[in-house]
């Protein structure tokens, strides 16, 4: 990334800066998020987006809900502290690393509940920057195992956006090809646009090709043709939840693109860090999927393509059942076959 996806200014007054997502690739733009109604809003509306970004950003809404107690006592800190992760936690209820970054920054609030509260909201802070600083390790980590699977030479196709944007630094998916491409492999990747908000032809194609790689952005329906043409090797996607048997939370469409990987002969990967597993879900079954304002398929940036008043369904995630899944990259190595028994002896 030319700048970081999203960072922190400043000690405990300072704030958080992102990327504003949502107005690339034509314009960029970095905002300022003072308050935990700003970052909420951010997360909500995707101005901030990708799960692993996501922690890092509500981790950093939650320093930015403590930062001026007077809090007399550690329970009225603790109530602040609650307040603040618990309006975070409503923005978007897909992505697990959104409530793993809360869950950490409470625990390590009552591991700390002796400290004195301007002591306690340093100890905050540093946990928020260790998780962002640990996402860049984790993604660059991601990179080193994923890249032996891009095939020199051959086509990689991904969905949605997993790179730079949706993490601290390097990515999830695409950190399987920039490692690949940093090693001297030469290969094509087909990215589907992914409807209805574009991430892919917006956000994959812009950092592709900020990283000279070679990349052709394809409509979602035209995933099968090329397939089918030969064109693809690999595909590789992120995830913003994964249960315990592997089934994987991913953005929509992402299952459509697993079935004809299948039909095709065409391994299908997902990479993500360990903290987007959620082994308290036997299965994809019990993963809440969001659903989002019928706007975004009816009047897509801002202009209508469909009658008014008609009825919309707009799921923003589709679960990909384990079996469709040759492996799952992790910063620990690659879960395959994808079953409870490898994921827990992996995950822990």
């Amino acid at each position: 990334m030319p700048v970081p996806t999203i960072e922190w200014l400043g000690g405990v007054e300072g704030c958080a800066r992102l990327i504003d997502q949502t107005l690339l690739p034509t314009e960029f733009q970095q905002i300022e998020c003072r308050t935990v109604e700003a970052m909420w809003e951010a997360i909500k509306v995707l101005r901030v987006r990708g799960a692993p970004a996501i922690g890092v950003a509500a981790a950093f809404g939650t320093v930015i809900g403590i930062q001026n107690s007077q809090a007399p006592t550690y329970e009225d800190f603790r109530r602040e502290l609650a307040k603040a992760t618990d309006c975070l936690a409503t923005s978007r209820p897909t992505a697990v690393n959104l409530f793993w970054a809360l869950e950490r920054m409470k625990r390590v609030a009552d591991e700390n509940r002796g400290l004195p509260v301007p002591q306690l909201k340093e100890r905050l802070l540093d946990e928020a920057l260790a998780i962002c600083e640990e996402d860049k390790a984790v993604c660059r980590a991601i990179g080193r195992h994923g890249a032996p699977l891009v095939p020199d030479g051959g086509g990689v196709l991904t969905h949605c956006n997993a790179g730079g944007l949706a993490t601290a630094d390097y990515g999830t998916a695409l950190a399987v090809m920039f490692a690949a491409h940093e090693q001297g492999k030469r290969f094509r990747v087909f990215a589907d646009e992914t409807r209805p908000l574009l991430q892919g032809a917006r956000l994959t194609a812009w950092e592709l090709m900020q990283a000279g790689i070679d990349v052709t952005v394809i409509c979602d329906n035209m995933a099968a043709v090329v397939m089918r043409q030969g064109k693809v090797d690999l595909v590789v996607v992120g995830a913003d939840r994964i249960a315990a048997n592997g089934d994987t939370a991913n953005k929509i469409g992402t299952y459509g693109v697993a079935i004809l990987a299948k039909e095709h002969g065409v391994p299908f990967y997902v990479a993500a860090p360990v903290s987007t597993f959620d082994l308290s879900l036997p299965s994809g079954e019990g993963i809440p999927i969001e659903e989002r304002k019928a706007e975004e398929v009816t009047e897509g940036f801002g202009r209508r393509t469909a009658p008014e008043g008609v009825k919309v369904y707009n799921p923003a995630f589709d679960v990909t059942p384990a079996r469709y899944i040759a492996g799952i990259v992790t910063e620990r190595g690659i879960v395959s076959p994808v079953n409870e028994a490898a994921i827990r002896a992996l995950v822990g």
